[in-house]
């Protein structure tokens, strides 16, 4: 990471806009406008509620939510850069919870409307439902700092790191396969500009070059259409939010059977929060964890206020942003795009004309330099657990993956059979346990690692007690929430078995106890030697690719 440059803070006045501002804004916008189609879609042709409701009320409410988090993680940068007189700040990038949008959908809205075939009462049920999530938020921001200290870097930043890369650049990485002639050209541009360091064309700002040769080569082969244009202009029209306090009092009395699925998923999006704002510390930006997780129960409860039952959450890809030179201004301006879009309907428009395959690649990057960045914040000795965190994200997209496969052919994984899919090939049994609720599966699995690793087997005893717990009620490795259910006991017991694994080492391992015992956000990180400038080798170690003329940090 390059050396912050500062200035006399007292006199400083932050730039707003900078050029890596440009391609920063472009990705940001595409990836909130494919979640604004994403959830047009959904709730308008798979669950059928009217399109005047999804456009008129709830897109509006959606870019006003997403709005007013950016500005409000644009105010935070800025304060920040002017307290401290640093001229590197880059803000959080923010958005719609993704997985929220499909939780929402599928265990809420369809199913109430289904039923009732009543959108008003479905709507009120899913916005009482972002009510709770919000809270979970505000309520968690209280101790988020506390949990930055108690778990350890690594494991943050290698969860981080999984879902950046099976979350957030695996499907782009797909898009831009299923359109090579254009998503390989915008690969190749991204090497040669963003990872190499002599860029083609560099008087042009790559995030422009991108979308340049992108849309021109998906025009010139065909791959765009006038018609989707036309049709995206016919369906523009101004609308305002309007309050929905309403419907959230009707659906308050009822909602209580579907929160079940809430409350892990709040947790989930606590996880993503800590491990985002862990990685804008490490990259250089120390957000306080509170500020940024009360920005997001606030916005959320704001956008809920307004008719959108998704909430919002804080964007993997700081790191990604920063590294390409934004600073200030891309967030806030493309949360400003997605409130023009969601009050005008114009998010087809966009995607109408710059195909998705010209854009998606830089996800791709974004997610690349992501999970690269755990890769040079940790000691070697710790390299194992990020590979182990990425295991639970891997099970969870081929679950998701078989999942809709199976949807798309007309059935479902239990019509065919978990002997049958076993027979095929695919360890069905196996996704299920890995696979679901991979945040906080992530998060433990890297707990039990590091601390096997650091030898601190009381700590390694207590996460797997909690886990134990969690797994019981069905947060994690289970397809349903709820005490009991399935093979959540055999899981539970699993987990109180390691727990007495480690147990047994602190008992047979004496000499290491003050060693052990010692509190997580105490564990010695890294220690500072001095050896010679001329020493390549030591400085590689150290990961910082180059030596200074004094000392080099060696983490060990």
């Amino acid at each position: 990471m390059a050396t912050a440059t500062t200035v006399n803070a007292t006199t400083f006045t932050p730039q707003f806009w900078a050029k890596g501002d440009w391609a920063a804004y472009f990705g940001l916008l595409v990836n909130n406008l494919t979640n604004l189609l994403t959830m047009i879609a959904l709730l308008t042709v798979v669950v059928g509620l009217p399109s005047e409701m999804v456009l008129g009320r709830i897109a509006p409410a959606f870019g006003l939510a997403i709005f007013v988090a950016s500005a409000w993680y644009t105010f935070l940068a800025y304060r920040m850069a002017k307290s401290t007189g640093r001229t590197d700040v880059t803000v959080l990038p923010s958005g719609p919870s993704a997985p929220s949008i499909f939780a929402v959908t599928f265990l809420v809205l369809m199913p109430v409307y289904q039923t009732t075939q009543n959108a008003e009462f479905a709507l009120g049920i899913g916005l009482v439902w972002c009510v709770l999530e919000a809270s979970i938020l505000i309520v968690g921001s209280f101790v988020g700092d506390a949990l930055r200290r108690l778990i350890p870097r690594t494991v943050l930043l290698s969860c981080l790191a999984g879902l950046g890369l099976l979350l957030l650049a695996m499907n782009p990485m797909l898009q831009a396969f299923s359109a090579p002639v254009v998503g390989f050209v915008v690969l190749t541009l991204i090497f040669i500009n963003w990872f190499g360091r002599k860029p083609l064309f560099k008087k042009i700002p790559t995030g422009l070059l991108l979308l340049i040769a992108g849309s021109g080569l998906a025009w010139a082969f065909g791959l765009q259409s006038t018609e989707a244009i036309s049709t995206a202009v016919q369906q523009a029209g101004f609308q305002v939010p309007t309050l929905h306090v309403t419907n959230f009092l009707d659906g308050l009395p009822n909602a209580l059977p579907y929160l079940a699925s809430a409350l892990p998923l709040g947790l989930a999006n606590y996880v993503f929060d800590l491990e985002n704002i862990e990685s804008a510390h490490a990259a250089g930006d120390p957000y306080k964890t509170r500020s940024v997780m009360l920005g997001n129960g606030i916005t959320s409860l704001i956008g809920a206020a307004f008719g959108n039952p998704f909430p919002v959450t804080v964007y993997v890809g700081h790191v990604g942003w920063k590294a390409l030179g934004a600073r200030l201004g891309y967030s806030v301006a493309s949360g400003f795009s997605m409130l023009i879009f969601g009050l005008f309907t114009l998010g087809g428009l966009l995607l109408a004309i710059i195909p998705i395959s010209a854009v998606a690649p830089i996800l791709v990057y974004i997610g690349i330099v992501t999970a690269n960045q755990v890769v040079r914040e940790t000691p070697r000795v710790e390299v194992p657990v990020i590979f182990v965190a990425l295991f639970p994200w891997i099970g969870n997209w081929a679950l998701t993956l078989v999942g809709n496969v199976l949807k798309a052919a007309g059935t479902t994984p239990g019509e065919v059979g978990s002997e049958a899919l076993t027979a095929a090939g695919v360890e069905w049994e196996g996704l299920i346990h890995l696979g679901n609720g991979a945040p906080l599966a992530s998060l433990i699995w890297g707990c039990i690692a590091i601390f096997a690793i650091r030898n601190q087997p009381i700590a390694g005893a207590v996460t797997a007690v909690i886990a134990g717990l969690i797994s019981g009620f069905g947060f994690i490795h289970a397809a349903s929430v709820g005490w009991g259910n399935g093979t959540t006991m055999t899981v539970m017991v699993a987990y109180l078995m390691v727990a007495g694994v480690f147990l047994l080492k602190w008992l047979t391992d004496p000499k290491n106890r003050e060693a052990v015992d010692m509190p997580v956000d105490e564990a010695p990180d890294e220690v500072v030697v001095e050896i010679d400038s001329d020493d390549v080798n030591a400085a590689e170690v150290a990961g910082t690719g180059s030596t200074s003329d004094q000392e080099t940090a060696i983490r060990i």
